[in-house]
């Protein structure tokens, strides 16, 4: 039975809660319509988050993605209305969310969310030699 697109991802404990780590996902084929012409709109995301409790189950997330193919949506409203739903699901130490859409026009589009924990500090950055 194929596949069907989804209105919600499914998430899974963090099997190391007590630790900060980066999970990264690029998804490289996000397609959503332009609300003005309803030509399609095709972008690359780059997921990033640090987890807290829960993490993102990828299937569930492909399928959440998919679920924006046949979808108006200008690509800043889109984009934080992702990041805000993974934030609410996941309630993640920090998560970022890039958006970088084709050229479209010759102009190409990229936008930048970030949602954080409000008492989360990221670890001091190390400098190797």
């Amino acid at each position: 039975m194929p596949s069907q697109p989804a209105a919600h991802v499914e998430t899974f404990p963090n099997p190391r809660p007590g630790a900060d780590y980066t999970i990264r996902m690029r998804i490289p084929e996000f397609t959503c319509l332009c609300p003005l012409t309803g030509q399609p709109d095709f972008a690359t995301l780059e997921l990033t988050y640090v987890p807290d409790a829960r993490c993102v189950e990828l299937k569930s997330l492909k399928l959440y993605m998919w679920s924006f193919r046949e979808r108006g949506a200008f690509h800043e409203a889109v984009t934080n209305e992702i990041a805000d739903y993974l934030a609410g699901e996941l309630t993640p130490r920090f998560l970022r969310l890039e958006a970088r859409f084709k050229v479209r026009g010759g102009i190409h589009t990229r936008v930048i969310v970030e949602r954080r924990q409000s008492h989360w500090q990221p670890a001091p950055p190390v400098s190797l030699p």
